[in-house]
């Protein structure tokens, strides 16, 4: 099954808690902490990849290097990441029968595990498909086209969470054998992480 699956790279928040940094500008393995994280999505069998910007949107477009991916501007990024998935929901392909959510600051996030989300989806076609790691969920999230209308309907920051909590009949698992990749929210976060990297 080869169904056409988008995929939203949420790039658009405040960094509100990294004061006087951009966070997805950070430096991350010789390039910055949103464009490793977008390389990985691109790298994957995605069948689109967009960017989503808000805060900064002109720097990041001006710093971060795409090959495949294209940047989509969510205007109503301070009311949290739903309204970075609506803006991202409307600029998706006409052909898109799915969505994959990725997180901007989860650099550990690999191309191999997006991968296995998007078979398993493909494979199942389930309503939404959420990875596991050693059994703790987390990103990639991937939400069937019969979804995107719940999806747009969100608001806040956890409204993604909340629905899944709320519907788990939709939820079907895949098991990843890998850490959890941690994202970064912090300055203590983001050198924690760094201090792990090769």
């Amino acid at each position: 099954m080869s169904g056409f699956v988008s995929g939203l790279v949420l790039a658009a928040g405040t960094s509100s808690r990294l004061v006087e940094k951009t966070k997805q500008l950070l430096p991350w393995k010789g390039t910055t902490l949103v464009e490793w994280v977008i390389r990985q999505v691109e790298a994957s069998p995605l069948d689109e990849v967009i960017v989503i910007v808000g805060h900064k949107a002109d720097e990041l477009r001006s710093k971060v290097t795409l090959t495949r991916a294209r940047f989509v501007e969510a205007p109503g990024f301070h009311e949290g990441c739903t309204a970075s998935i609506r803006s991202g929901l409307e600029a998706l392909d006409a052909r898109a029968e799915a969505v994959a959510l990725v997180l901007g600051d989860q650099p550990g996030i690999e191309s191999a595990t997006i991968a296995a989300a998007i078979d398993f989806w493909r494979r199942t076609e389930a309503p939404a498909v959420r990875v596991s790691y050693r059994g703790r969920p987390g990103h990639p999230l991937v939400f069937a086209k019969n979804l995107f209308g719940e999806l747009k309907a969100l608001h806040g920051d956890k409204g993604v969470w909340k629905l899944l909590d709320l519907h788990r009949e939709w939820v079907r698992e895949v098991e990843i054998d890998k850490p959890y990749p941690g994202d970064i929210n912090t300055w203590e976060e983001y050198t924690k992480l760094s201090s792990t990297q090769p």
